[in-house]
């Protein structure tokens, strides 16, 4: 839905984007132990799990004039665990 809303509105000057987080230490991964964090960090390409300022800093920027020719994209937060390849 992210493309068709942007495409909708973005000649309002308003912007549409979607943050994709992987594994990040929160309190929903609270009851996780090391051990399944290390083997989710194995599986991508910086080796280790998010911390939540790594999700929350790229959802800033968004919100920057930095970003303000970024719009109708799903933006992917996941160390690189979705190019990695077969697990």
């Amino acid at each position: 839905m992210i493309r068709p809303i942007a495409l909708e509105i973005g000649g309002d000057g308003i912007r549409i984007n979607n943050v994709n987080p992987g594994a990040t230490r929160t309190p929903m991964t609270a009851a996780w132990t090391e051990e399944i964090f290390t083997a989710v960090a194995r599986h991508n390409a910086l080796k280790r799990v998010a911390e939540p300022e790594d999700v929350g800093d790229v959802a800033v920027w968004l919100c920057t004039d930095e970003a303000r020719f970024v719009t109708g994209q799903s933006i992917l937060v996941d160390g690189g665990y979705n190019i990695v390849g077969m697990r």
